[in-house]
């Protein structure tokens, strides 16, 4: 419960954050959160929620264009910069324990600007 409660304090730091930068059209983080947020509990390394997958490949179908694929890029950023207790190995391995391709690294290190 109290993982809950913190990822829904980040999704509300990130939307008054964010909210002036979002481009008409794109992806909102309370979206990209709602989409992977079954994914906590294996991204802070227990096991795999039947509901983390296909909310992967929903977030991936839905980021159909360039300012989409930035601002999931942003959002996963955030998030694995912000939530406590995240593996980053975890982070690395979900694409392909989801059998999903990502067009970039989910990392603090990534330059979302450079999605394409």
């Amino acid at each position: 419960m109290a993982a809950v409660i913190k990822l829904a304090y980040v999704v509300l730091a990130f939307m008054v954050v964010a909210a002036p930068y979002a481009a008409e059209g794109t992806l909102t983080y309370g979206q990209v959160a709602g989409k992977v947020g079954s994914c906590l509990g294996y991204l802070k390394g227990g096991d795999l929620n039947p509901d983390c997958c296909p909310g992967v490949k929903g977030l991936l179908a839905m980021a159909k264009t360039k300012d989409d694929r930035q601002a999931v890029c942003r959002c996963l950023k955030y998030a694995v910069q912000s939530v406590t207790g995240i593996k980053m190995a975890n982070v690395v391995a979900l694409p392909g324990k989801c059998d999903v391709t990502i067009p970039y690294k989910i990392s603090p290190a990534t330059d979302c600007a450079t999605v394409k």
